[in-house]
């Protein structure tokens, strides 16, 4: 008998399916479902629930990091703006402005015969410009006022030179200005831009000091030419009293008119 007559065909075609089958399974991992999950033969259970969890923590935790790595860059940029808030200006007009308020102290300080003082002043006006002496000599009333004369022409020559000066200034104010201007407004900070702000009010402090010397200067003299004007009206009066006033009239003398020699 053959093997194909002890077997039917039908059970030989059915044992080779399962051999074929079979195989594989024995070699690979016995899988069974455990729960939610899945379980391997070597001992390994993997859950979709648990590793979709686990995804969602790691991107949370990734999400933390670009926050905080966000935040350090805003706290770094802050500290920059606030070194930057803090640097100093690198430019000063205080050497500049300090020689044209020099300048005009020295134009002042340099005043003829009646300086800006309170004390030769109040002399001056107590000796020449005051009241004048019914017994002084003609002789002395001629010198007191040419010297008030004398001081009128100082007065004026000396406003006339201070305003030369203030004058004089007002390039170099422009070109101070211009530069303060400039470095405000490159200004890389608060601090810079407050300092140039402090810079052009010092300079708007010297044109006020160039202003106040030129009053006062003017006023000097205002003040030197109308002093000369009331001394000199009280000097005439005095002359004019002294040629009317009463005294022993006409008294006849000898004349010569020729040389008897």
């Amino acid at each position: 008998m053959t093997f194909h007559s002890r077997f039917p065909a039908r059970l030989v075609r059915t044992s080779a399916i399962v051999l074929v089958l079979g195989v594989p399974l024995a070699l690979s991992p016995v899988l069974s479902s455990v729960g939610y999950g899945f379980f391997f033969g070597s001992g390994i259970v993997y859950d979709p629930t648990n590793h979709a969890e686990n995804l969602l923590t790691a991107a949370r935790s990734l999400e933390q990091i670009n926050n905080q790595i966000a935040s350090l860059q805003n706290e770094a940029q802050m500290l920059i703006n606030q070194a930057q808030n803090l640097a100093s200006l690198p430019y000063s007009s205080l050497a500049q402005l300090e020689q044209s308020v020099q300048r005009t102290q020295q134009l002042l300080g340099e005043a003829q015969n009646i300086a800006f003082d309170v004390q030769q002043i109040e002399q001056a006006f107590g000796t020449v410009y005051g009241s004048l002496d019914l017994s002084a000599s003609h002789e002395q009333l001629m010198t007191d006022a040419k010297l008030r004369w004398e001081n009128t022409v100082a007065g004026l020559q000396d406003a006339m030179r201070i305003q030369a000066g203030v004058v004089g200034n007002i390039d170099t104010q422009r070109a101070q200005m211009n530069a303060l201007i400039g470095q405000s407004q490159g200004a890389a900070g608060a601090l810079q831009a407050a300092q140039a702000g402090n810079q052009l009010l010092g300079l708007q402090a010297q044109q006020l000091a160039d202003l106040t010397a030129l009053l006062a200067a003017n006023g000097r003299a205002e003040a030197m030419l109308e002093a000369e004007r009331a001394a000199a009206a009280e000097q005439g009066r005095v002359q004019r009293e002294r040629f009317i006033a009463p005294g022993p009239g006409y008294q006849p003398g000898n004349a010569r008119l020729f040389d008897s020699n």
